[in-house]
């Protein structure tokens, strides 16, 4: 394609006002076509920025530099006219200076290298609750996981239009060529000081500066399908959601899709790709990290994944821990951070066996392997945060339906964090509103493996969306609540909170997790329709004893049950004051009354217990 297949004016009129600014040597709009995808893969092989893999066909290897492995936080911003929008979680500059302090840097950032314009889809082409956005980018490496995670090319063109909406993304490594310089096989990207994730969120757009990893990067993903969406599903009466989406199959055939939002090392990819350990159950996967979800004319709630691949963490993922996840890889994949074999195969701490022979680390390093899967802390051969990134058709468990346009009903919302104590292994709010509560509390105890003047220390990430909310989260809080006012409490989802994390006093997991998760979910199944397999306690519905299905459990896991499906009344008391003194308060005028008076409704439920 060229810029004079582009019929949208607007478009083109962007394009040639970047190109004017950041002047590349080459422009090059996407078609996201295989041919296109091999030609790329093979520039960042010739210039030894990519690796390919004799073990898996059609993959690759790329190593980053250490300052540019994961999302950088503390240089993402949300850049709206008003510092209070933004809000007491996210980092505010006023996006008049962020604009004058980028524009600087984009003057001139491509210059020795191509301009691509990736045209793409968050969502299946067409479909009523998609979205269309164009990435500017002077990044291969970019080009080839976008292709991977979206939908690219002439039908996104053809979808918008001459005159519909877009999202413009523009993105630079910020590591302009001088004439008949290369990279020389290192990871292009800027210093610390000038990497800029930067959300425009009244003018719906994405600024990327200096990254060239993930998130950072690919601003389809949290930029785009969490930042910029919650703010487009917010204005519009939607919900945009760091959520899985899973299809379950009882032993009958009916089906329900559930919904899950969990903080990161909680385990959401691997319940979105679960095989369950109850015979007769079928887990199959629409998503693992994003829901968009829009009411139909039915009232229900419908859901797609905006995406078209899985970016997943790989350090810890094992045929035990998730062997759809390795079967989505096992070809057509990119390998960010991990480690190289001797026979051309990838490696990381957690793959479930030992190495042979030499590797080849992260960072270039040839190392000797060690006898096991794991690694001292600092010194692992694959980055902790190493991601694949693997077409979701090539998932075994995908289910049929992942791509349908008209998305899937939602029966249950799932929230969940790793708490050692406390909470309980699942129980259910009583009404919308208690559910939005229970989703605005989410978080995670930190214990002494990470920083050791903070253990039992709740670290609060509401709804999973502490980084990727494009706005006052007391304000999204009170988005949540108006959803529920959309529609009735027998067409809403039900919403549950889960807890796979639960240990004893040693410090034992009180709770196989994993497969043994589907039990869980069996229940949840039958509770949204209605079946009495619950008793009312002062935190919500909770299993009745026998409820959970404990057949092939071991007999320590059966004698577990009873202590992670009661009330911890002490424990409880004291969440209610940490989230009264240390969480609420930050919300200040924008947290919804509502939401206090859950919190109120709930501390005189455990005084009266």
């Amino acid at each position: 394609m060229t810029i004079s297949d582009i019929k949208n004016a607007k478009i083109k009129a962007w394009i040639e006002e970047i190109e004017k600014l950041c002047t590349p040597d080459a422009l090059h709009i996407c078609d996201g076509t295989k041919e296109e995808y091999d030609t790329l893969m093979k520039k960042c092989v010739d210039s030894g920025l990519a690796t390919p893999l004799k073990k898996k066909p059609n993959s690759f290897l790329f190593r980053s530099l250490p300052s540019d492995v994961a999302r950088v936080e503390a240089r993402t911003f949300i850049a709206s006219r008003k510092e209070e929008d933004a809000g007491p979680t996210n980092h505010w500059i006023d996006p008049v200076e962020l604009k004058k302090t980028m524009t600087k840097l984009y003057t001139g950032c491509m210059k020795g290298r191509t301009m691509y314009v990736i045209p793409y889809s968050m969502g299946p082409v067409g479909s009523p609750i998609s979205k269309n956005g164009i990435e500017i980018t002077d990044s291969e490496y970019v080009v080839c996981n976008m292709i991977i995670m979206t939908r690219v090319g002439k039908k996104v063109l053809d979808a918008i239009g001459p005159d519909g909406d877009f999202v413009p993304c523009l993105h630079s490594v910020g590591k302009p060529l001088a004439e008949g310089e290369s990279d020389h096989g290192i990871w292009p990207c800027a210093d610390m000081e000038n990497k800029y994730i930067s959300q425009f969120p009244e003018e719906h757009t994405i600024w990327s500066y200096g990254s060239g990893y993930g998130g950072n990067a690919l601003l389809g993903k949290k930029c785009f399908a969490l930042r910029i969406a919650t703010v487009l599903a917010r204005d519009e009466g939607w919900l945009a959601e760091h959520m899985l989406i899973l299809k379950l199959t009882n032993p009958k055939g009916e089906v329900k899709y559930v919904t899950g939002a969990f903080p990161s090392a909680c385990g959401k990819t691997n319940l979105a790709m679960l095989i369950p350990k109850i015979p007769g159950w079928k887990v199959e996967t629409i998503g693992d990290d994003i829901a968009w979800m829009k009411f139909g004319s039915d009232g229900r709630l419908y859901a797609i994944n905006p995406e078209a691949g899985f970016f997943g963490v790989a350090p810890g993922t094992s045929e035990k821990s998730n062997k759809n996840a390795l079967e989505a890889a096992r070809e057509n994949a990119i390998f960010t951070n991990c480690a190289l074999t001797e026979d051309g195969d990838i490696w990381w701490e957690g793959i479930g066996y030992p190495a042979k022979g030499d590797l080849i680390d992260w960072k270039g390093i040839k190392r000797p392997a060690l006898p096991k899967d794991k690694s001292p802390k600092g010194e692992e051969f694959a980055h902790p945060n190493a991601r694949f990134t693997a077409p979701a058709n090539q998932c075994p468990c995908i289910a049929p339906e992942w791509e349908d346009p008209k998305g899937v009903p939602i029966s249950a919302f799932l929230f969940g964090g790793r708490r050692p104590s406390t909470v309980p292994l699942v129980h259910q709010a009583r009404d919308w509103n208690h559910g939005v509560f229970l989703g605005s509390i989410v978080g995670s105890e930190v214990t002494a493996a990470v920083i050791s003047d903070q253990v039992g220390q709740v670290r609060r990430d509401p709804f999973a969306m502490l980084p990727f909310c494009g706005y006052n989260m007391g304000d999204y809080f009170q988005h949540w609540i108006n959803i529920g006012k959309k529609s009735t409490a027998d067409k809403l989802p039900k919403i549950f909170y889960v807890n796979w994390f639960r240990k004893d006093d040693d410090g034992n997991f009180m709770w196989p997790g994993y497969g043994d998760n589907s039990r869980v979910l069996a229940w949840i199944f039958d509770r949204c329709d209605g079946k009495d397999n619950a008793v009312d306690t002062a935190i919500g519905y909770m299993p009745k004893p026998g409820a959970i299905n404990t057949e092939g459990l071991s007999e320590q896991d059966k004698a577990n049950i009873p202590a992670i499906t009661s009330v911890d009344k002490e424990g409880w008391l004291k969440e209610i004051k940490d989230i009264r003194e240390n969480h609420y308060p930050k919300f200040g005028k924008h947290l919804p009354k509502e939401l206090a008076d859950q919190l109120d409704i709930l501390e005189n439920n455990l005084k009266n217990m």
